[in-house]
């Protein structure tokens, strides 16, 4: 392979660069700044698994006057909602100002592999001269990025920043996390009365529900000093007036029907932001005064505002693809929100599909997998006393009302309620035709904001990890290669560039000298090195493993070679080229037909798209009743189990088992959980769970199982039963 020269080396790294320009950098060189004077610190106090059950927010329960206080000097956000009822999705859209289920980031600890524009929005901040920390949780759904923190580890604080540079810190508090919750295992709460507590009117009342409750807000009493502690330094330090402060919950309570849902329950947290009086015009150029203490704001705001809103207030352009807007700063929206939108799939071990709308005044939800019931079983989840509570009463038939909602054997295809009158969501409307302008409206929207997304939902788990990742394999970043200026002397250094040529691909460097080295710096204009001195380089994009280090001396010419990488498409290429995810969409509208929708199923058995054929199966399997439909469709789905698509093959297998053909399904279910994709394995081991003792003759490879992640959970419930 011959060298090349510089003009060539660029331009042949051009197709390497292309995706970063349009974030507004180019292998990390970011010039995309909004004129402003300030760059105000940023605190950030996070805590886990809480509604906003705070004294400020009203609840007399509570015991947070900290947090309260924290209130009364800033703004209280009284319509916060994240886009998933679970940690790791939340925080993926947190991060990177896009959709979970946009970046395929939406299955609970999926490995995502995100378009090559998206980075950490911290990365953006580092970029413009800011000093970022994160203390310590990340959950990104995928591996935390080396560009996108300073100092990301139980240490990171601002007080190690270099002098004279602001800072962005994130304090993530764990107090209240739900396994806080039930640890120690017979845990009573102590600082509230269970006897007091508010149990809501889909839970039981019983003593085990109440200590819950009680434990919950317990946690929540100790996490509020947490906060104080955190505020107290920030006032030692001098810095209480140059620091915008945000507390936010990152989900709802870690208890049945709230976490890991996408009703209000699940999605509303508490969201306070304090703003010194003298970064309020930076903070709202248009309106100060709506920053004041002790104001109450109502606008709606979903977490995928937050990293625009973060660029917003520092100064920085954001990034076009990012898909919140900004609720503060320069580049704050002209216009509040209309709608907030969640995203659930799977959640752990359960398999799961549903989407949510909210406005002011209602909560839309789409169950596009309606077959499924709610109480399916989760292992973590279950160790909660009070969902094992409502599991043992369901199972001697002493739920009433609205507690066996949670039990019903199938869900509705959608749900509408009224949070006016109806703050629990327990009656649904959406079978009204009294509301049915409503549901219309709010199912319009829904569709659209799926479509403009490009949400990946539709597409089983398992098809969609064969595109993300074939074979279930990284890929490499490539390592970075150095362009030196030819203009170079002892007395002014060499210029040189750095260059990655992996789409999306982010720099850090270091300057190692005689006798010391510089620490890791993100790379984002050219660097001067001096005689004696050699530069080191790192690259990373999200989803791929970070390249091999590479190295240049002062004084050498470029000798870095240009070597084509073997690359396939990233998946969002690949689907841009189809229009799969807008047919899938249109294709579950058979969902709102009931068994009318059956002949469609039977047609969409040879569609083109895997995926559909997958949806095709499924609802035939779940609308047959009728001896006469049933037979028809074994004949038909039986040509099904040697399918491309592994989604297909398990679906159709199940659904072989379970209309007494096990000697056809089984087989296949057996081969799919050696499957080299998690998900696949996992797919097939929870229908194997679902088909009952029919799975027993796989019993032996199902054990083999055991320690095989989500499936190994799934297979640890079947062993135990069989």
């Amino acid at each position: 392979m011959s060298r090349l020269d510089r003009r060539e080396f660029l331009q042949a790294a051009a197709g390497g660069i292309g995706s970063l320009a349009m974030a507004g950098c180019a292998n990390g060189i970011y010039s995309g700044r909004v004129s402003q004077s300030t760059q105000p610190n940023i605190l950030w106090i996070s805590c886990e698994d809480i509604n906003p059950d705070l004294g400020c927010y009203g609840d007399s329960y509570a015991v947070s006057p900290n947090i309260d206080k924290l209130a009364d000097e800033g703004v209280r956000y009284d319509n916060a909602f994240t886009t998933a009822g679970v940690c790791a999705p939340v925080r993926s859209t947190t991060i990177t100002g896009m959709y979970q289920n946009s970046i395929g980031t939406c299955p609970m600890r999926c490995k995502g592999v995100p378009p090559a524009e998206v980075k950490c929005f911290p990365e953006y901040l580092r970029a413009a001269g800011y000093y970022c920390t994160n203390n310590s949780k990340t959950d990104y759904q995928f591996d935390k990025p080396f560009s996108a923190w300073d100092d990301c580890s139980n240490k990171g604080h601002w007080r190690n920043r270099p002098a004279g540079k602001p800072f962005f810190s994130v304090i993530n508090l764990t107090t209240t996390h739900e396994s806080r919750i039930r640890q120690p295992i017979g845990r009573k709460a102590k600082l509230h009365d269970p006897a007091k507590a508010n149990v809501p009117p889909y839970y039981p009342d019983t003593p085990l529900v109440r200590n819950d409750l009680a434990c919950y807000a317990d946690n929540i009493t100790k996490m509020d000093q947490q906060v104080a502690d955190i505020l107290k330094q920030l006032e030692e330090d001098g810095l209480a007036e140059d620091t915008i402060v945000w507390f936010w919950g990152d989900h709802g309570r870690g208890l049945p029907r709230c976490k890991r849902w996408v009703y209000d329950s699940g999605l509303r947290v508490p969201l306070l932001i304090r703003v010194p009086k003298e970064l309020r015009k930076l903070a709202n150029p248009a309106g100060a005064g709506s920053l004041k203490p002790k104001t109450v704001n109502d606008e709606l705001v979903s977490f995928v505002d937050f990293a625009p809103t973060m660029l917003s207030l520092a100064g920085i352009t954001i990034p076009k693809y990012m898909q919140g807007q900004a609720f503060l700063g320069a580049q704050k929206a002209r216009k509040p929100r209309d709608y907030i939108y969640g995203a659930k799939d799977r959640i752990d071990e359960a398999p799961d599909l549903a989407r949510a709308v909210h406005d002011r005044k209602y909560s839309y939800v789409r169950n596009f997998m309606w077959h499924v019931p709610y109480s399916v079983n989760m292992n973590y989840m279950d160790q909660m006393p009070s969902m094992q509570d409502m599991r043992r009463l369901n199972a001697e038939g002493k739920l009433k009302g609205a507690e066996r909602l949670y039990f019903l054997p199938r869900r509705p295809v959608e749900e509408l309620y009224d949070l006016e009158k109806d703050p629990y969501e327990i009656n649904n409307l959406a079978g009204d035709p009294r509301n049915k302008k409503v549901v219309l409206r709010m199912r319009k929207e829904l569709k659209l904001w799926m479509s403009k997304v490009e949400d990946v939902g539709l597409i089983p788990e398992p098809d969609f990890d064969a595109i993300k990742r074939p074979g279930d394999k990284y890929e490499l970043t490539a390592k970075p290669s150095f362009v030196p200026q030819k203009n170079t002397s002892p007395e002014k250094g060499q210029l040189v560039e750095i260059i990655c040529l992996t789409p999306g691909a982010s720099i850090e460097y270091r300057i190692e000298g005689q006798k010391k080295k510089t620490p890791w710096l993100l790379y984002n204009k050219p660097v001067t090195i001096k005689p004696g001195q050699v530069i080191s380089a790192k690259a990373g994009r999200i989803g791929f493993k970070d390249s091999k280090k590479s190295q240049h001396r002062f004084g050498e010419p470029q000798r870095r070679q240009v070597q084509a990488q073997a690359k396939t498409a990233h998946w969002r290429d690949q689907l841009a080229k189809t229009d799969m995810l807008e047919r899938l969409l249109k294709f579950k509208d058979i969902d709102f037909e009931g068994a009318g929708g059956i002949p469609k199923c039977f047609k969409s058995l040879n569609d083109k798209c895997g995926s559909i054929r997958y949806w095709a199966v499924i609802g035939l399997h779940n609308l047959c009743e009728n001896h006469s439909d049933i037979q028809k469709a074994k004949a038909a789905i039986v040509k099904l189990i040697d399918d491309d698509s592994w989604s297909v093959r398990i679906a159709a297998a199940h659904a072989l088992c379970d209309w007494d053909e096990q000697k056809k399904g089984l087989p296949v279910l057996m081969e799919a959980i050696k499957d080299s994709h998690a998900s696949t394995r996992h797919f097939a081991m929870v229908s194997l769970e679902q088909i009952g003792d029919k799975a027993r003759p796989a019993l032996a490879a199902i054990k083999a199982k055991l320690k095989d992640g989500y499936a190994g959970r799934v297979a640890g419930r079947i062993v135990a039963r069989l």
